[in-house]
């Protein structure tokens, strides 16, 4: 098997094409022939051991995948050769084969595209949990969406307007903007680069601005930084601050906000989550791919790369050029 391998502590340009044995599954695993690997930014983490997940060297990133079984393991009995399935191995994903447990291995539509079901699961997934179990979004309410034109921020603008939300999409640019209206936004809010005392009033002001006098109820902050105290003070009484994602750093808020809007500031952690309420996560999944049936959300692609491009797919996401998600496909 080909596999794009991380060799040493380094960025995209340390991936190495390296051929080694295909494996073989142990008890509970099945061999995945990748089609497709989704790039998620736990990918840039993990090549620098920045993750909490610190596997041993040699491996590939790669967190999410779609392809075939090849393979399967004792005791593994809802799974079968040859079936079409999606996985969440956590890493090892950016080769042609990969080992994945049963547990975070699900079958897939017939009429679903590899490409779509290998940045399916962990976009839509969280988002979806964020939304629904944690954030507990409401008919009518309004959902701030920052980091709008990524692959979860993207996923969430559907699934905010799937479930009845107005939704505002806050981006850096022009281009972000007019990605995230074709998606279903109801408003854009374009915020700088750089946050510092003079622009987060005036990113706040923006919020209250679109929102309203009865501001916003959700916010869903996969950006971090110097973004997300403006997105607090723009809450309404009661809202709930979503914490997705930190790309922009872990950001430091002043708790008396929490007090005076009564507001919560909720934890989103999915991985933990499909673990400890494996029914749940199951019925969410369902619900997915019944909207996904229904076109109410569709993963939305704007490159693909070959696996031995895998590491410029991961420089587009460190630069944040990535509109939706980026996928490798491999042949």
């Amino acid at each position: 098997m080909r596999a794009m391998m991380s060799v040493e502590v380094g960025g995209p340009d340390a991936l190495v094409m390296t051929e080694v044995d295909t494996p073989a599954p142990k008890k509970g695993e099945v061999v995945i022939r990748v089609r497709a690997a989704g790039v998620n930014f736990p990918d840039t983490l993990i090549i620098r051991d920045l993750y909490q997940m610190k596997p041993e060297r040699p491996f590939a990133p790669g967190g999410e995948v779609a392809g075939d079984i090849e393979a399967v393991g004792d005791g593994v009995t809802h799974l079968s050769v040859g079936q079409r399935v999606l996985a969440v191995p956590g890493f090892n994903g950016f080769a042609t084969h990969v080992v994945a447990h049963k547990s975070g291995v699900i079958p897939i539509p017939d009429a679903m595209p590899y490409d779509q079901a290998s940045c399916f699961l962990l976009t839509y997934g969280t988002s979806h949990y964020a939304l629904k179990q944690r954030g507990q979004l409401q008919k009518g309410e309004t959902l701030l969406i920052l980091g709008a034109a990524g692959g979860v921020g993207a996923a969430a603008i559907e699934l905010g307007k799937a479930m009845g939300a107005k939704v505002i999409a806050a981006v850096s640019s022009e281009e972000k903007a007019a990605f995230c209206k074709k998606l279903g936004a109801d408003e854009t809010i374009i915020y700088p680069r750089e946050m510092d005392r003079d622009a987060q009033k005036a990113f706040s002001g923006a919020i209250k601005d679109v929102a309203g006098a009865g501001g916003v109820n959700v916010v869903y902050d996969a950006v971090g930084g110097n973004y997300a105290e403006p997105a607090v003070r723009a809450l309404a009484w009661e809202g709930r601050f979503l914490v997705i994602g930190f790309p922009a750093g872990i950001p430091k808020l002043p708790l008396n906000l929490t007090l005076l809007k009564n507001c919560q500031v909720v934890g989103v952690f999915w991985g933990a989550f499909t673990r400890m309420e494996p029914e749940v996560h199951k019925a969410n999944m369902a619900e997915l791919f019944d909207w996904w049936g229904k076109g109410l959300i569709k993963p939305q692609i704007s490159a693909s790369f070959a696996l031995e491009d895998a590491g410029d797919a991961l420089k587009m996401l460190e630069d944040r050029k990535v509109l939706g998600k980026v996928v490798i496909e491999v042949g």
